[in-house]
């Protein structure tokens, strides 16, 4: 419950199984998100994860079960382009931006338009778009980079940027795969404060391998394992969870140690 108000599920798959080829990616996988809710989710190389985010956005269809998108709406069978236009984001792990136009053209492509990309550049600003853009840019802090072409940016800049033209779009749903992987210290801490921002505002499913990252935000943290939902909970429960530490055989859990600190 957020605010006193009624919660709703944005977001469930139902008993969920992929196979490729005879292999499991997904194994009966159950999951619900919360509207408003902001979820991570981890586990080793090969727990499903990617498939996970494959599934949800229509990359990959399901060999069995259901994901409903809203409660009612099911996203099996759907293209993922009619899938973001439903409202749902995702952010892959490398960040597709468009590397030869500046900041900020990239904003203002990412935003809803008819237009294709030329038209888009060659026409003029609205002054309301023009204030979103700036408000975004303000929002992931790339205000002074707004003239520089894309490409330039530091790693860090990209993933960010990428963010942002998520968000530009204005979806219920975001869906970020490894955001903190390969940044710097301050870069982490530029990003945490921006999902924390961003969690505020949108329902957000977050992939990543960063414990401490994880730890620094997460009010929920959601473990699979072969495909499955091993257990779930704060990160303190996940970690000290015996299910969990005896699957993991006190093993360390994409580099922490899964008991408790």
């Amino acid at each position: 419950m957020k605010g006193g108000a009624q919660t709703e599920r944005i977001l469930s798959l139902e008993d969920v199984t992929v196979s490729f080829d005879g292999f499991l990616a997904l194994n009966h996988l159950n999951f619900s998100l919360e509207r408003g809710e902001l979820r991570f989710v981890i586990g080793p190389n090969g727990a499903g994860k990617t498939t996970f985010l494959d599934v949800i956005t229509g990359k990959v269809r399901p060999t069995h079960g259901k994901v409903l998108f809203a409660q009612t709406i099911d996203l099996v069978g759907r293209s993922t382009h009619e899938i973001a236009m439903l409202g749902i984001g995702r952010k892959f792990q490398t960040p597709s931006i468009f590397p030869s136009h500046s900041v900020y053209e990239n904003m203002r492509l990412a935003l809803h338009s008819p237009r294709g990309v030329t038209q888009t550049l060659v026409s003029r600003t609205a002054a309301g778009q023009k204030e979103k853009i700036d408000s975004l840019l303000a929002l992931v802090g790339l205000q002074t980079e707004a003239r520089r072409p894309a490409g330039f940016l530091s790693h860090g800049q990209k993933q960010w940027l990428e963010i942002g033209l998520l968000v530009a779009q204005d979806p219920q749903l975001l869906l970020l795969d490894e955001p903190a992987a390969g940044m710097s210290f301050a870069e982490r801490e530029r990003t945490v404060e921006l999902i924390r921002t961003i969690a505020a505002r949108h329902s957000v499913v977050v992939i990543e391998h960063d414990m401490e990252f994880v730890r620094r935000l997460a009010r929920t943290v959601s473990v699979l394992h072969e495909g499955s939902l091993l257990c779930e909970g704060t990160m303190e429960e996940v970690q000290s969870d015996p299910v969990v530490i005896e699957v993991y055989l006190g093993r360390s859990l994409e580099g922490e140690t899964v008991a408790a600190d």
